[in-house]
């Protein structure tokens, strides 16, 4: 797309470092850029079986546009850029995205959320173009539990030859996402706690989050955090630390002397609301303070025309709100999303 009509650097179209603070003072330096709606796995928790009514091509915002955005955001005070999904590499040739987005002054660090089914053709590239992070989601360490949850066969081969592709380019600290479901995969608590001490691995043990596709799954098999980290202190003595380096709200903890962390991430226990430091772009152009509930901001309409998002990206931090209002098994509080992929989790 032709950058026609927009608004070049340091012209009338940006803000300064002081305007990203939403109304609560928290400072907003991260955005999670969803690049497809699109995923080519269907796990349980967080996508229907039968998948979903995908956005329209045109409906999507090109690299340029995505690129355009994080011009503006940047001289206003973002930092950081984590790309999304769905599966954001089933998006053609990603590593030009992050490329682009590289060499936007003031971005600082670039990282990527994927299910690493496809991360093996394309580590190096997105490498070599500038991302410094990857976090994978991998739900067991068992083939048959992977492809189960997954609901696509064959998926935990893949994974584990992205995973490996992630380590031989270099990507550090490598996490590791694990989405707690009772009965299906909290007996493996333990093992992935106990790669931690071989491997310099952060495992981060996430509370499943309720959405419309998922409310059986988060009422009859939730497992808290806190019955994990009783798990794993089963193993031995845990420490907590600071963690590696990154832009979420995981709390971590390591067994003395252990080149990994064990990371816990808590929406529905202990929500963390008070430290929230992001927005989210979606796939088709909206800017959403908040993962869950109805807010979100057009941008993609002013962005075609050619007018300032200032205006609009100050109106989004205005409304952000405190914190989100989740039930656990219940769609109160998600503002009717059905799927954690329309958003990019």
């Amino acid at each position: 797309m032709s950058r026609a009509g927009f608004a070049g650097p340091g012209g009338p179209g940006r803000g300064d470092s002081s305007d990203m603070v939403d109304g609560f003072g928290r400072r907003i330096e991260y955005l999670r850029i969803s690049v497809t709606d699109k995923c080519n796995l269907r796990c349980v928790y967080c996508m229907p079986l039968e998948g979903l009514d995908w956005l329209k091509r045109d409906d999507l915002l090109s690299y340029e546009e995505i690129v355009e955005v994080v011009r503006v955001m940047a001289p206003m005070g973002l930092k950081r850029v984590r790309f999304t999904g769905g599966e954001p590499l089933v998006r053609r040739d990603l590593a030009r995205l992050v490329g682009m987005v590289a060499e936007v002054p003031g971005i600082e660090d670039l990282s990527l959320s994927t299910n690493a089914v496809l991360l093996a053709d394309e580590a190096d590239a997105l490498e070599a173009a500038g991302l410094n992070r990857v976090n994978v989601s991998l739900d067991s360490l068992r083939p048959d539990r992977v492809d189960a949850i997954a609901r696509r066969p064959g998926s935990h081969e893949k994974i584990m030859r992205g995973l490996q592709a992630a380590e031989d380019a270099g990507f550090a600290p490598l996490k590791i996402n694990v989405v707690l479901i009772g009965g299906r995969n909290d007996d493996e608590i333990p093992d992935f706690a106990a790669i931690t001490r071989e491997r310099p691995w952060h495992i981060r043990f996430i509370e499943v989050m309720p959405t419309t596709a998922n409310l059986d799954l988060s009422r009859e098999n939730y497992v808290s955090c806190a019955e994990a980290l009783r798990r794993v202190r089963a193993l031995g003595e845990l420490e907590p630390v600071e963690g590696p380096t990154g832009n979420g709200p995981a709390t971590y903890y390591r067994f003395p002397g252990a080149p990994g962390t064990i990371g816990v991430i808590t929406p529905m226990s202990h929500n963390f609301c008070d430290r929230c430091n992001r927005m989210r772009l979606t796939a088709d152009g909206q800017l959403r303070p908040c993962l869950f509930g109805d807010l979100q901001t057009d941008l993609r309409t002013p962005l075609r025309a050619g007018e300032s998002l200032v205006p609009h990206i100050r109106e989004t931090l205005r409304v952000k709100p405190e914190r989100h209002h989740l039930v656990q098994g219940a769609d109160v509080g998600s503002g009717g999303l059905v799927a954690l992929s329309q958003t990019g989790g």
